[in-house]
């Protein structure tokens, strides 16, 4: 793997859809890079800090929310002359996205009084009263079509289904939520799921008529759901919730056909494999060649360089069942405890979930749909900040706020020292098309190049 420079960020940086640029926020500035060189293709000029970035679907433009003046810029990047300023005034901005024709900015008010929809055609705006949340629930089908926008008043739950070519209200249809939390279109556009906030396990599915095609509560009296994610393929739905437990439901029933418990001891099943990270001194001979591989198992960083200079290595090394994980408690008094399924992701070709449950922060559970077990077990020294899946193959990367890159493939899993001084990993991004990452530490940002993975192609299955 090859690492960049490090250039300053202070605020969100963000891939364009066309993995082409790199768009970076440097105090009032809005910088935009070229992927492969990192040299600086725009530079814009904003009025107040930079809160959010966002780019358009088509990579033509770009908006970056500068929330504390409660206004949104945006620019063309083909038409460095063309620029747009939106102002809510004494209603505020708490949020800006793009709609997915790429044409039309949506803002949300403050205290989500209303939703407005601009466009940058013809300058009109279209009102949307009392939207659920600022920046959650708004969901576009991935047509681009639809809109499905949660709604509430009169103190009831509401979807508001609109078309994306005429922002006309196609149908609205109230949920069966007592505080919704948030909403989301199915990959294939044939339902939404809604799901109740934490106080409430209720997870429902709708189709797009409003018609409920399942209600699924898997137990009550008990903090409720935490995560939900759909698989790329729309035929499962990921639902982790507060009591640890991932269940997931298929699209022909809408009920659960398996659930996975992430509990302290893991005892199999055979097939998996526990990865454990550890440190140890280098030991060199006097050809400079590490001694210290009687497990071949075991999977290297291969960084000789610190050897020279008596440093330690950081590896994975293959542990046997059964495992034991550390555990955190919660104080039963304090609110939101960090604890259940936090973070939730699918890979691209809907074969494997990756989960982290709160309350055991230094373990990645990767579990195989196909054969409904634990395929990898990840087990790091320190928490885990951020984890994602390549855009393109199954392998994911995270990061533990150390100057170490971590990344797992169904072949084994890896450490990766990242050779630039006091730089430390506290959240990555993946580009679009899989070539590079982006590795962000507090002030500063670098970009690594990823290299494609022989053994899977378009034309192969991901059966091992």
């Amino acid at each position: 793997m090859e690492f960049s420079d490090t250039y300053k960020h202070t605020g969100p940086c963000c891939f364009s859809p066309d993995a082409r640029y790199l768009a970076i926020a440097v105090d009032y500035r809005l910088v935009i890079r070229d992927v492969v060189t990192l040299k600086v293709v725009q530079l814009y000029s904003c009025m107040d800090k930079i809160s959010n970035i966002e780019w358009a679907l088509d990579s033509e433009y770009i908006l970056c929310g500068l929330y504390k003046r409660a206004m949104v810029q945006a620019w063309s990047l083909s038409q460095p002359e063309w620029t747009c300023k939106i102002d809510e005034g004494p209603a505020g901005i708490a949020h800006a996205r793009w709609s997915p024709d790429s044409r039309h900015i949506i803002t949300t008010s403050d205290f989500q009084l209303r939703l407005t929809v601009w466009s940058l055609v013809n300058t009109a705006c279209i009102h949307i009263q009392w939207p659920k949340h600022a920046s959650k629930g708004v969901s576009f089908t991935q047509d681009g079509k639809f809109a499905a926008i949660a709604t509430r008043r009169d103190c009831k739950d509401y979807v508001n289904l609109l078309s994306c070519h005429t922002w006309e209200v196609m149908g609205t249809f109230t949920v069966d939520t007592i505080d919704l939390a948030d909403l989301e279109w199915s990959p294939n556009d044939s339902a939404i799921v809604v799901w109740d906030s934490p106080l409430e396990y209720k997870v429902l599915i709708y189709s797009p008529d409003g018609r409920c095609l399942f209600k699924y509560q898997a137990y009550e009296s008990g903090l409720g759901v935490k995560t939900v994610a759909w698989s790329p393929c729309s035929q499962f739905l990921a639902v982790g919730s507060y009591d640890q437990t991932l269940r997931t439901l298929n699209h022909l029933t809408w009920k659960p056909f398996a659930e996975f418990v992430h509990v302290n001891t893991v005892r199999g099943p055979a097939s998996a494999v526990v990865f454990k990270e550890v440190e140890e001194p280098w030991h060199l001979d006097m050809s400079g060649l590490h001694l210290n591989d009687d497990n071949p198992h075991d999977i290297q960083d291969g960084k000789p360089e610190n050897a020279a200079e008596g440093h330690s290595r950081v590896r994975y090394k293959v542990v046997e069942f059964p495992v034991n994980l550390s555990s955190q408690k919660h104080p039963l008094d304090k609110p939101n405890p960090k604890q259940g399924i936090g973070l939730l992701a699918w890979s691209r070709d809907s074969h494997y979930l990756l989960t982290r449950n709160d309350n055991m922060p230094t373990a990645l559970w990767i579990w195989d749909i196909c054969r409904l077990e634990l395929a990898a077990l990840l087990i790091q020294k320190e928490p885990i900040r951020a984890a994602a899946w390549d855009p393109v193959y199954p392998r994911v990367a995270l990061c533990t706020g150390s100057s170490h890159l971590y990344m797992w493939t169904p072949s084994g899993a890896c450490c990766v020292n990242i050779p630039l001084p006091q730089f430390v990993v506290s959240d990555l991004k993946w580009n679009p098309d899989g070539t590079s990452m982006l590795l962000k530490d507090r002030e500063s940002f670098c970009c690594t190049f990823v290299p494609m993975l022989p053994e899977f192609n378009d034309d192969e299955t991901d059966e091992e």
